[in-house]
């Protein structure tokens, strides 16, 4: 059966070979419910490499020498980057309101702060936490550093182009679409430099501890709809990196669907009006 074939099918073994590859680099957890996306995306690259079956393609991935780049590029396949500016409302809400009065406060002697977003994808998040904090009088001439991470080489691209369609604006109003964004060709939009500029990419694995040890200490973390995509162990391993990248005092922000339980006792959960956050403890 040839790779062109729509009727290509991995074996549970081969399931297996491929989620333990992917998990062992980036803990992006194959899932059994996965299979058949994962037939269906990457039957292009077997295409691509003239492989016949999943197992020479787990082969390959192994032990070729253009293998760690591959793998990069099926897991950028299989890991969803659906993100669009203003997410989750009223998550951002309590940051702006009930968070940043918190943080001001303590950091009113640096005039700093120093934000991250993990799992950033191609960057509507960092954008709209650059966006709600330029917009803040109360910030105004402080020195603000917001930090886009993710694994996706491509994500990040299209991140520091900072050019977006529709999508991306699902759930931007007409007004903040004048204020924060100009025209471009093709109906699009592009964000104002002013936005862009607080704002830096970089791409991180968040289990490469080496890499994640030369990070700065940050004031509030957002990961949000990350960790569901990781197993329990990695995701551990994931909260634990936060808790020592963060400030005393600081805060981290998950998705809606997402907890510390059975995940962390290090944490104190923070009941704002609106919605549940973590702070590490400290001044």
């Amino acid at each position: 059966m040839g790779p062109t074939d729509s009727r290509l099918e991995m074996s549970a073994e081969e399931l297996h070979l491929l989620r333990d590859l992917f998990q062992q680099a980036s803990g992006f957890l194959l899932r059994e419910d996965l299979k058949f996306i994962a037939e269906r995306r990457l039957a292009s690259r077997l295409e691509l490499l003239g492989l016949r079956d999943f197992t020479a393609y787990a082969r390959y991935l192994r032990f070729d020498a253009r293998g760690p780049d591959e793998l990069e590029s099926a897991i950028d396949l299989l890991v969803p980057h659906e993100t669009y500016f203003f997410r989750e409302p009223t998550q951002l809400r309590c940051f702006e309101e009930e968070l940043m009065p918190l943080v001001e406060k303590k950091n009113e002697r640096t005039r700093s702060l120093q934000l991250w977003s993990a799992g950033c994808s191609t960057g509507e998040e960092p954008y709209t936490l650059s966006m709600l904090l330029l917009d803040r009088p109360t910030v105004k001439g402080w020195d603000i550093d917001i930090l886009g991470t993710d694994l996706s080489r491509k994500a990040l691209t299209s991140a520091r182009k900072a050019e977006y369609g529709p999508m991306a604006l699902r759930a931007t109003t007409p007004e903040q679409k004048e204020k924060f964004f100009q025209p471009v060709e093709g109906g699009r939009v592009t964000l104002l430099p002013r936005f862009r500029e607080p704002v830096r990419f970089g791409q991180l694995n968040l289990l490469d501890t080496s890499a994640a040890s030369l990070l700065p200490r940050f004031d509030v973390i957002f990961c949000r709809n990350v960790l569901i995509y990781f197993d329990q162990a990695t995701r551990r391993r994931v909260i634990e990196l936060f808790f020592e990248r963060l400030n005393r005092g600081g805060y981290l922000l998950l998705g809606h669907s997402e907890n510390l339980l059975q995940l962390s006792t290090r944490f104190e959960l923070v009941q704002l009006e609106g919605d549940l956050v973590y702070r590490r403890p400290g001044p």
